[in-house]
Protein backbone atom coordinates (compact mmCIF):
# COMPACT_ATOMS: atom_id res chain seq x y z
CA UNK A 1 0.00 0.00 0.00
CA UNK A 2 2.92 2.08 0.20
CA UNK A 3 3.37 2.27 -3.11
CA UNK A 4 -0.27 3.46 -3.79
CA UNK A 5 0.41 6.26 -1.39
CA UNK A 6 3.78 7.22 -2.70
CA UNK A 7 2.14 6.81 -6.62
CA UNK A 8 -0.71 9.31 -5.93
CA UNK A 9 1.61 11.71 -3.94
CA UNK A 10 3.65 11.52 -7.06
CA UNK A 11 0.56 12.61 -9.55
CA UNK A 12 0.67 15.97 -6.76
CA UNK A 13 4.47 16.81 -6.89
CA UNK A 14 4.26 16.56 -10.65
CA UNK A 15 1.03 18.31 -12.06
CA UNK A 16 1.97 21.58 -9.32
CA UNK A 17 5.49 21.45 -10.53
CA UNK A 18 4.79 21.19 -14.24
CA UNK A 19 4.74 24.83 -15.01
CA UNK A 20 7.10 26.18 -12.32
CA UNK A 21 8.73 24.29 -9.42
CA UNK A 22 7.47 26.95 -6.69
CA UNK A 23 4.56 24.47 -5.69
CA UNK A 24 6.22 21.72 -5.17
CA UNK A 25 8.71 23.85 -3.01
CA UNK A 26 6.31 25.69 -0.66
CA UNK A 27 4.22 22.54 -0.18
CA UNK A 28 6.78 20.13 0.46
CA UNK A 29 6.60 19.26 3.56
CA UNK A 30 2.65 18.60 3.05
CA UNK A 31 3.87 14.56 2.64
CA UNK A 32 2.29 14.05 6.02
CA UNK A 33 -0.03 11.42 7.63
CA UNK A 34 -3.18 13.12 7.14
CA UNK A 35 -2.32 13.54 3.24
CA UNK A 36 -1.23 10.10 2.95
CA UNK A 37 -4.34 8.71 4.66
CA UNK A 38 -6.73 10.87 2.01
CA UNK A 39 -4.59 9.18 -0.75
CA UNK A 40 -5.37 5.88 0.77
CA UNK A 41 -8.41 6.19 1.30
CA UNK A 42 -8.99 7.91 -2.61
CA UNK A 43 -7.25 4.67 -3.90
CA UNK A 44 -9.11 2.48 -2.14
CA UNK A 45 -12.86 4.32 -3.01
CA UNK A 46 -12.41 4.44 -6.84
CA UNK A 47 -12.41 0.80 -6.17
CA UNK A 48 -15.77 0.40 -5.45
CA UNK A 49 -17.72 3.74 -6.42
CA UNK A 50 -17.34 7.03 -8.83
CA UNK A 51 -15.52 9.43 -7.10
CA UNK A 52 -15.22 12.99 -8.87
CA UNK A 53 -13.13 14.70 -10.35
CA UNK A 54 -11.57 11.51 -12.23
CA UNK A 55 -8.14 10.94 -10.23
CA UNK A 56 -5.43 12.40 -12.76
CA UNK A 57 -7.93 15.95 -12.50
CA UNK A 58 -7.61 16.34 -8.98
CA UNK A 59 -4.96 19.23 -8.83
CA UNK A 60 -5.91 20.28 -12.05
CA UNK A 61 -5.63 23.72 -10.90
CA UNK A 62 -2.51 23.40 -9.12
CA UNK A 63 -1.07 22.44 -12.93
CA UNK A 64 -3.10 25.39 -14.96
CA UNK A 65 -1.74 28.14 -12.53
CA UNK A 66 1.68 28.52 -11.83
CA UNK A 67 2.56 29.71 -7.63
CA UNK A 68 3.84 33.03 -8.63
CA UNK A 69 0.89 33.67 -11.21
CA UNK A 70 -1.51 34.00 -8.53
CA UNK A 71 -3.29 36.94 -8.58
CA UNK A 72 -6.58 36.01 -7.55
CA UNK A 73 -8.15 33.34 -5.42
CA UNK A 74 -11.85 31.96 -5.46
CA UNK A 75 -12.42 29.90 -3.28
CA UNK A 76 -15.49 27.44 -3.59
CA UNK A 77 -16.74 24.42 -1.74
CA UNK A 78 -16.60 20.88 -3.24
CA UNK A 79 -16.61 19.45 -6.52
CA UNK A 80 -19.94 19.17 -8.70
CA UNK A 81 -21.28 15.83 -8.12
CA UNK A 82 -22.65 14.41 -11.15
CA UNK A 83 -20.40 12.60 -13.97
CA UNK A 84 -18.25 14.56 -16.53
CA UNK A 85 -19.18 17.76 -14.72
CA UNK A 86 -15.62 18.36 -11.92
CA UNK A 87 -11.96 18.57 -13.69
CA UNK A 88 -10.23 20.21 -10.63
CA UNK A 89 -11.51 23.81 -11.29
CA UNK A 90 -13.64 25.31 -8.61
CA UNK A 91 -17.31 26.41 -10.00
CA UNK A 92 -15.80 25.04 -13.92
CA UNK A 93 -17.12 22.09 -15.89
CA UNK A 94 -16.01 20.27 -18.55
CA UNK A 95 -16.80 22.51 -21.78
CA UNK A 96 -18.73 19.79 -23.20
CA UNK A 97 -21.68 19.21 -20.52
CA UNK A 98 -24.43 21.85 -19.46
CA UNK A 99 -23.49 24.56 -17.69
CA UNK A 100 -24.64 24.06 -13.99
CA UNK A 101 -27.00 26.44 -11.70
CA UNK A 102 -23.93 28.08 -9.58
CA UNK A 103 -21.77 28.37 -12.53
CA UNK A 104 -25.01 30.21 -14.68
CA UNK A 105 -25.20 32.75 -11.67
CA UNK A 106 -21.68 33.58 -11.98
CA UNK A 107 -22.37 34.23 -15.72
CA UNK A 108 -24.70 36.08 -14.35
CA UNK A 109 -23.37 38.63 -11.75
CA UNK A 110 -19.99 39.03 -13.74
CA UNK A 111 -22.89 40.04 -16.94
CA UNK A 112 -24.42 42.56 -14.49
CA UNK A 113 -21.45 43.52 -13.20
CA UNK A 114 -19.30 44.48 -15.81
CA UNK A 115 -22.33 45.75 -18.25
CA UNK A 116 -21.68 42.81 -20.74
CA UNK A 117 -24.29 40.59 -22.56
CA UNK A 118 -21.52 37.96 -23.73
CA UNK A 119 -22.82 34.68 -24.15
CA UNK A 120 -20.91 31.74 -22.38
CA UNK A 121 -21.50 28.85 -24.75
CA UNK A 122 -19.57 26.09 -21.70
CA UNK A 123 -18.44 26.56 -18.46
CA UNK A 124 -14.58 25.66 -18.92
CA UNK A 125 -12.98 28.13 -16.75
CA UNK A 126 -9.53 27.71 -17.99
CA UNK A 127 -9.22 31.15 -19.47
CA UNK A 128 -9.66 32.69 -15.54
CA UNK A 129 -7.05 30.07 -14.58
CA UNK A 130 -4.28 30.72 -17.41
CA UNK A 131 -4.68 34.38 -16.37
CA UNK A 132 -3.98 33.80 -12.32
CA UNK A 133 -7.37 32.89 -10.70
CA UNK A 134 -6.83 30.00 -8.72
CA UNK A 135 -9.44 28.27 -8.59
CA UNK A 136 -9.81 26.37 -5.47
CA UNK A 137 -12.56 24.16 -3.69
CA UNK A 138 -12.13 23.23 0.03
CA UNK A 139 -12.84 19.74 -0.55
CA UNK A 140 -11.50 18.53 -3.67
CA UNK A 141 -12.98 15.01 -4.26
CA UNK A 142 -16.98 14.04 -3.67
CA UNK A 143 -18.75 10.77 -4.42
CA UNK A 144 -20.90 10.55 -6.76
CA UNK A 145 -24.26 12.04 -6.17
CA UNK A 146 -23.76 12.66 -2.79
CA UNK A 147 -22.45 16.31 -1.96
CA UNK A 148 -20.08 17.29 0.95
CA UNK A 149 -19.37 13.24 0.87
CA UNK A 150 -15.49 13.81 1.56
CA UNK A 151 -15.76 16.80 3.60
CA UNK A 152 -14.85 15.01 6.48
CA UNK A 153 -11.66 12.84 5.07
CA UNK A 154 -9.21 15.73 5.81
CA UNK A 155 -9.18 17.81 2.67
CA UNK A 156 -9.69 21.07 4.91
CA UNK A 157 -6.37 20.74 6.59
CA UNK A 158 -4.79 20.71 2.73
CA UNK A 159 -6.26 23.46 1.45
CA UNK A 160 -6.41 25.44 4.84
CA UNK A 161 -1.68 24.88 3.91
CA UNK A 162 -2.51 26.10 0.00
CA UNK A 163 -4.00 29.34 1.32
CA UNK A 164 -0.68 29.73 4.19
CA UNK A 165 1.50 29.62 1.56
CA UNK A 166 -0.03 31.80 -0.61
CA UNK A 167 -0.63 34.24 1.89
CA UNK A 168 2.64 33.62 3.92
CA UNK A 169 4.93 34.02 0.31
CA UNK A 170 2.56 36.49 -1.75
CA UNK A 171 1.81 39.74 -1.58
CA UNK A 172 -1.81 41.71 -2.72
CA UNK A 173 -3.62 38.43 -3.48
CA UNK A 174 -7.43 38.99 -3.99
CA UNK A 175 -9.24 36.37 -2.65
CA UNK A 176 -13.04 36.00 -3.24
CA UNK A 177 -15.01 33.96 -0.73
CA UNK A 178 -18.33 32.36 -1.85
CA UNK A 179 -20.10 30.34 0.57
CA UNK A 180 -19.72 30.15 4.11
CA UNK A 181 -17.21 27.03 3.91
CA UNK A 182 -15.24 29.61 1.88
CA UNK A 183 -15.91 32.55 4.83
CA UNK A 184 -14.48 30.05 7.08
CA UNK A 185 -10.96 30.57 5.55
CA UNK A 186 -11.13 34.11 6.43
CA UNK A 187 -9.21 33.83 9.44
CA UNK A 188 -6.16 32.18 7.85
CA UNK A 189 -5.44 34.93 5.59
CA UNK A 190 -3.34 38.28 6.21
CA UNK A 191 -5.70 41.21 5.23
CA UNK A 192 -2.73 43.48 5.84
CA UNK A 193 -1.23 41.30 3.15
CA UNK A 194 -3.84 40.72 0.71
CA UNK A 195 -7.64 41.94 -0.05
CA UNK A 196 -10.17 39.46 0.95
CA UNK A 197 -14.14 39.83 -0.62
CA UNK A 198 -17.27 38.25 0.82
CA UNK A 199 -20.25 37.48 -0.45
CA UNK A 200 -22.89 34.37 -0.57
CA UNK A 201 -22.29 31.05 -2.61
CA UNK A 202 -23.66 31.60 -6.07
CA UNK A 203 -25.80 28.39 -5.59
CA UNK A 204 -29.50 29.16 -6.59
CA UNK A 205 -30.38 28.60 -2.68
CA UNK A 206 -28.25 31.73 -1.83
CA UNK A 207 -27.35 33.77 -4.64
CA UNK A 208 -30.19 36.26 -3.72
CA UNK A 209 -28.43 36.70 -0.10
CA UNK A 210 -25.68 38.43 -0.93
CA UNK A 211 -23.95 36.81 -4.13
CA UNK A 212 -25.45 39.34 -6.53
CA UNK A 213 -24.93 42.75 -6.65
CA UNK A 214 -21.14 41.81 -5.12
CA UNK A 215 -19.66 43.22 -8.35
CA UNK A 216 -16.28 41.25 -7.26
CA UNK A 217 -14.99 41.10 -10.83
CA UNK A 218 -15.02 44.64 -11.34
CA UNK A 219 -13.61 45.00 -7.61
CA UNK A 220 -11.01 42.11 -8.44
CA UNK A 221 -10.01 44.49 -11.53
CA UNK A 222 -9.94 47.68 -9.86
CA UNK A 223 -7.51 46.37 -7.17
CA UNK A 224 -5.60 44.41 -9.82
CA UNK A 225 -4.90 48.02 -11.70
CA UNK A 226 -3.98 49.77 -8.51
CA UNK A 227 -1.51 47.40 -8.27
CA UNK A 228 0.19 47.81 -11.25
CA UNK A 229 -1.48 44.10 -12.28
CA UNK A 230 -2.76 42.93 -15.43
CA UNK A 231 -6.95 43.13 -15.05
CA UNK A 232 -8.64 39.51 -15.62
CA UNK A 233 -10.51 39.21 -19.09
CA UNK A 234 -13.64 37.42 -17.19
CA UNK A 235 -14.70 37.11 -20.61
CA UNK A 236 -11.95 35.44 -21.92
CA UNK A 237 -13.61 31.78 -21.35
Amino acid sequence: MLFKQNYYYKILVFTMSKNVLYWRDVLKDEKKKYFLKILYFLSTERLKRDIYPPNKEVFTAFHITAFNDIKVVILGQDPYYRYNQAHGLAFSVNNNVTIPPSLKNIYKELSTDLSNSYNFKHGCLNGWAKQGVLLLNTILTVESGKPGSHSQIGWQNFTDMVIHVINKNLNGIIFLLWGRLSRNKVNIIDSNKHYILQASHPSPLSAYHGFFGCRHFSKTNQLLIMQNKKPINWFCI
